[in-house]
């Protein structure tokens, strides 16, 4: 069991923050490393990275966009609640070193994935730069946290409501061109990913990605979370997250994803009405 002690909504209530009491995995977790949760016994078991950690209060915290029945279930466990089961720390913690000049891209919750790399690699004495884009200005979240992490921070929304009025990858653009990059990191949905990684792939920029396909045990055994990386095939819970961007199938990976479309919406439909009555 694993207490919820804090809560907020963001991003309009879409976008669910959750600090948990953790704290073997909070004493042992590294930026780009990730965990699993369940809300109850019968439960999906969903892979979430870590936004942050407070290994003196002993907690994690976990930001997640509610798209199915099973992010619906962890949107409705309030403070002082318990996920039935949480593993972790999983995956591979990202290779921090000072590079140089470092760009952060990050789109929707994925910029909460990106919070504790950029954090890191300016730590580590990097001049990180950070792009971070949205629909709009109020579906934008850790805009604070990522400036904290950064030494300049770009803005984009789709609609013009805030900075840039365009694509992170216009931004993205300019900077490669006006500046000497040694290293990119885009995390966010699988287009923003795949478009980046084309654009730094045109000047050879050394550029990873954090991939989040289906996953079941995270621990390799069960390869529902493959992905294609150059001639090989990965397991993104045991060889990942983290992926060289210039080698990824994203076409593939957005197919894989996009298998339980239909299910999911039946399920959730089904949960949602079963709330109601």
């Amino acid at each position: 069991m694993a207490k919820i002690v804090d809560r907020e909504e963001m991003a309009q209530g879409t976008i669910i923050l959750n600090e948990i009491e953790a704290p073997r995995i909070s004493q042992k977790a590294k930026p780009g490393q990730f965990v699993i949760l369940q809300a109850d016994e019968t439960g999906e078991r969903i892979p979430l990275t870590m936004a942050d950690t407070n290994p003196d209060k002993g907690t994690i915290t976990i930001i997640y966009m509610v798209v199915g029945k099973s992010t619906a279930r962890f949107r409705d466990l309030k403070v002082g609640d318990e996920y039935y089961a949480l593993i972790g720390p999983l995956g591979k913690p990202t290779h921090i070193e000072n590079v140089g000049k470092v760009v952060c891209v990050g789109g929707g919750t994925g910029i909460a994935v990106l919070h504790p790399i950029a954090r890191a690699l300016k730590q580590a004495g990097n001049d990180v730069t950070t792009i971070l884009g949205s629909r709009s200005y109020d579906l934008l979240i850790m805009e604070e946290k990522m400036r904290a992490a950064s030494n300049t921070l770009h803005l984009c929304t789709d609609d013009g409501s805030k900075g840039h009025h365009g694509f992170v990858t216009d931004v993205l653009k300019d900077v490669l061109e006006k500046e000497d990059i040694n290293l990119v990191v885009a995390i966010g949905p699988i287009p923003m990913m795949k478009f980046c990684s084309l654009i730094t792939k045109e000047r050879n920029v050394k550029t990873f990605v954090s991939l989040n396909p289906i996953m079941v045990d995270g621990t390799g055994m069960c390869g529902c979370c493959r992905v294609s990386v150059g001639n090989d095939t990965k397991f993104a819970c045991v060889d990942g997250p983290e992926f060289d961007g210039h080698k990824v199938d994203f076409d593939e990976l957005a197919k894989r994803l996009a298998s339980y479309t239909e299910n999911e919406k039946s399920s959730m439909a089904a949960y949602e009405k079963c709330k109601i009555q």
